[in-house]
């Protein structure tokens, strides 16, 4: 008796862990970029961007599958910028996707106007080669000229 129990408990751990793990790869939503935006916000304020930048940069919470954190300040220069950290220093104010959209503009425009929301553009999606619409989360750090922003492709 005690084997057959002790097999179920190493089942139940075993499928836990496997629903975590498909949990990470499945392909994040609108609502995880949302979020993931509004805690890198509130990371950066309590802890602030140095800290925050060593977890956003590493696998785990704030960096899986498609799923990155990246930020800017107000002049649109990456502070964080996990899928190039060479880039980071670099201005971006003029990057512009595919149908000719300046997305940083837009980006602070968003923050700047509203605290937060939505931006959507054409990018080149990494994992399949090809321009896709993406949608992006965008929050303005509290107190601060510095905006955190995720995005998923549609």
């Amino acid at each position: 008796m005690r084997a057959v129990l002790r097999f179920l408990m190493i089942g139940l751990v075993a499928l836990g862990f496997a629903g975590a793990a498909q949990a990470q790869t499945a392909k994040p939503t609108q609502d995880d970029a949302k979020a993931l935006a509004l805690k890198a916000a509130d990371l950066i304020a309590a802890k602030g961007l140095d800290a925050a930048a060593a977890v956003f940069n590493v696998d785990g919470e704030f960096k899986y599958g498609e799923i990155y954190v990246s930020v800017i300040d107000f002049t649109g220069t990456w502070k964080v910028y996990p899928q190039r950290p060479a880039g980071v220093g670099q201005s971006v104010i003029n990057l512009v996707d595919s149908d000719g959209r300046f997305i940083v503009k837009d980006i602070l425009a968003v923050a700047k106007d509203k605290g937060e929301g939505w931006v959507e553009y054409r990018w080149k999606n990494p994992a399949s080669n090809k321009i896709e619409p993406k949608i992006t989360y965008v929050k303005r750090v509290p107190n601060q000229d510095l905006v955190a922003y995720v995005g998923v492709y549609k």
